[in-house]
């Protein structure tokens, strides 16, 4: 074969199809799988602070306040007695597992220093107050 008679090489192909549908698995496997976050459980009303950043929270522990004074572990009425228990058991499992405070605007700040204080006993420093 001469020089002057070489075959054109031939254009790659990007096949688009099979890509399409590999994105369309991929988005539909993602929205199977993505979990639906709850609303509000407790009739809770945030206190609203003008500073404050986002309420973005990715911990598991979450412990609200509401207008009474009644605390709720994970959406669970508990007592006293009973959260720092649960503190304490979860502070075994992982202590760098951030814990939100949820406490109503009314919400008397004697209750509220007596959740962040079992927060800190337990060993449970990572812990933050969520507002609007």
């Amino acid at each position: 074969m001469s020089l002057l008679q070489r075959r054109p090489r031939p254009r790659p192909e990007l096949p688009l199809v099979p890509l399409i549908d590999v994105l369309v698995m991929l988005v539909l496997f993602a929205y199977v799988t993505m979990q639906a976050r709850s609303g509000a459980v407790l009739n809770l009303t945030l206190p609203k602070v003008d500073t404050a950043g986002k309420n973005d929270f990715q911990g598991k522990v979450t412990v609200a306040i509401d207008k009474e004074g009644a605390v709720t572990f994970n959406g669970q009425t508990v007592s006293d007695e009973q959260l720092i228990t649960l503190l304490r058991e979860v502070r075994n499992v992982d202590k760098d597992i951030p814990v939100l405070i949820k406490a109503d605007e009314t919400t008397q700040l004697k209750k509220l220093a007596f959740v962040m204080d079992a927060c800190r006993k337990s060993g449970l420093n990572k812990f933050s107050l969520q507002s609007r």
